[in-house]
């Protein structure tokens, strides 16, 4: 069981071991945390289903605790844009509950999910006896503008190889912890998909995936990425000193 937090209802030790491994809200007080997930409602998710579209209101904070969920944009005639895959144990959220405006971006699950929501009205009431806990909230959204402008750096200035090398190593963090040394980190994204989140057409981000295949670094399998080798990823991702401290920080925590 985690140290410093009980069982939390409909929460099991599993679970709450889980959320632990999250470098945000591992690092928060036991007392933060223990309300904080005392707050939230459990909810399912089907693949396909929509937790929330650009524009609605303002609904409070959410945790994955299983499944993925895709965070992503479009326009009038149907064109996707995907920002982000959500994997277990991330939270997301946060922005709306600082300037409470309408959500900026359409969450959807990409399979069946299990997901924690704190709704608004409850988080605000805890903030208010708890008004050191704005900090914590504001932490987990810094480190989310850091990699927004990380990417948009990315996408204005890197080559195509240079950002594909990048965005792997990104999402590889969320899963860091539920591997066992020695054996491959394995996204559970397509080509299509990680084509859609650099811009890139399909054919493109194959001759590219198939190339560090070709070199070992990866393996390419139906609707997953098979990273090899990360330690030479790092070195093609070009990443600078602050950007590898910025991906240490990222790095979940090893499960006991």
């Amino acid at each position: 069981m985690s140290k410093g937090l009980g069982v939390h209802r409909w929460l099991t030790s599993a679970q709450l071991d889980l959320l632990r491994t999250d470098p945000w809200f591992g690092s928060l007080t036991s007392d933060f945390a223990s309300h904080l997930l005392a707050l939230a409602e459990p909810r399912r998710l089907q693949a396909g289903e929509t937790l929330f579209l650009r524009g609605d209101p303002p609904c409070g904070l959410y945790a994955v605790l299983d499944g993925a969920l895709r965070v992503s944009g479009g326009t009038e005639a149907g064109k996707e844009a995907i920002l982000s895959l959500l994997d277990p144990p991330g939270w997301f959220g946060e922005v709306a509950v600082f300037d409470g405006l309408p959500r900026t971006h359409d969450v959807v699950a990409e399979s069946a999910s299990q997901i924690l929501h704190v709704p608004t009205a409850a988080l605000q009431s805890l903030m208010q006896h708890m008004p050191q806990a704005w900090r914590e909230l504001g932490v987990l959204m810094s480190l989310r503008l850091r990699l927004s402008f990380i990417n948009m750096e990315d996408q204005a200035l890197a080559p195509a190889e240079i950002r594909l090398a990048r965005r792997l190593l990104w999402l590889s963090q969320s899963v860091m912890a539920k591997v066992v040394e020695g054996a491959p980190c394995v996204l559970p994204v397509s080509q299509t998909q990680l084509g859609l989140m650099l811009s890139l057409s399909r054919q493109t981000t194959n001759q590219m995936l198939q190339s560090l295949q070709a070199q070992g670094i990866l393996r390419v399998s139906y609707g997953r990425i098979e990273l090899l080798d990360r330690a030479q990823l790092i070195v093609l991702g070009r990443l600078s000193p602050v950007e590898k401290r910025i991906l240490a920080r990222l790095r979940p925590a090893p499960t006991s």
